[in-house]
C-alpha cells in the first residue's frame, strides 16, 4: 500500500512560489493499478516524484506497507530514502533508460545486486528471479539483446522487469506508452495491470492517454496540482 496524505509541494520561481501539488491525498492499494491523468504541467509527474522519495514535500504524509510495517517516507533522511527506493520502491521512467553496453539480463541483474552481498546462494537466487521476470515480460528469447537491438516496447518490457526485480511493495510507473503506437501502449498496460495484480504490487501510474483506461483499476484527475475528479474506469 502507498498512501499520500495531504502533501503539498513548492517550487521558487524568482521572488515568489509555484505550488506544483496541493494539499493531495491518494492511496494505491495492493494489486491496484491506479492511474493519474490530467493536462500537461498540471502536478502529476511532482506527485510520482514525491510517492517515489525523490522529493521530500512541505508538509504531508508518504505512507508505504500495511500496519506491521508502515513507515512515513517523507520523514527519511536522504540515506534512509534511498534504503526504501532500494527495497521497496520500483521505478519505470518514461524513457527507459537502459545501458547501452548491457543485456536484457545484465540490466535486471546489475539492477538486482545493488546494495547487496555477493554470496553465490544470494547470486543464484537473484538469476533465478532475473530469468522469472524474463519470461513474465516476454522477453526470454531476446535476453542476450542489448537496447539498441530491441523494440521500444521491448525495451519498456526490460525497464518493467528492472522495477520489479527487487519484488517491491509499490510500483511507480511515468507514462510508459508515450513514445510507443496505439497497439505496443495497450500491450505494455496490460502487461503492467497483469503483473500488479500476480505480484500484489500497489501501482501508480501517471498517463495522458485514456484510450488504455480499462487497464486501470482507479483514475484520478489532477489539475494544477489538486486531484479533481477521483472516477473509476
Amino acid at each position: 500500500m502507498i498512501e499520500l496524505q495531504k502533501v503539498t509541494l513548492t517550487f521558487p520561481d524568482g521572488d515568489n512560489y509555484i505550488t506544483a501539488v496541493d494539499d493531495v491525498t491518494l492511496r494505491g492499494d495492493n494489486g491496484t493499478v491506479t492511474g493519474i491523468t490530467g493536462p500537461s504541467g498540471s502536478g502529476k509527474s511532482s506527485i510520482l516524484a514525491v510517492a517515489a522519495t525523490l522529493i521530500h514535500p512541505e508538509s504531508g504524509g508518504v505512507l508505504i506497507g500495511n500496519e506491521s510495517n508502515l513507515i512515513d517516507a517523507a520523514q527519511l533522511s536522504k540515506r534512509e530514502a534511498t534504503e526504501l527506493r532500494r527495497e521497496r520502491i520500483g521505478i519505470v521512467f518514461q524513457q527507459s533508460n537502459l545501458l547501452p553496453a548491457l543485456t536484457a539480463r545484465e540490466q535486471l541483474q546489475v539492477m538486482a545486486r545493488l546494495g547487496g552481498g555477493t554470496s553465490r546462494n544470494r547470486r543464484g537466487r537473484i538469476d533465478t528471479r532475473v530469468e522469472e521476470l524474463l519470461d513474465a515480460v516476454g522477453l526470454t528469447e531476446h535476453a542476450d539483446k542489448r537496447p539498441h537491438q530491441l523494440s521500444g516496447g521491448q525495451r519498456q518490457r526490460v525497464a518493467i522487469a528492472r522495477g520489479l526485480v527487487h519484488e517491491p511493495e509499490v510500483l511507480l510507473v511515468d507514462e510508459p506508452t508515450s513514445a510507443l503506437d496505439q497497439e505496443r501502449g495497450a500491450e505494455i498496460m496490460q502487461l503492467i495491470a497483469r503483473l500488479t495484480h500476480e505480484r500484489n504490487t500497489a501501482t501508480l501510474l501517471v498517463t495522458h492517454d485514456l484510450v488504455h483506461r480499462d487497464a486501470l483499476d482507479d483514475l484520478v484527475t489532477v489539475i494544477d496540482g489538486r486531484i479533481t475528479t477521483p472516477d473509476s474506469p
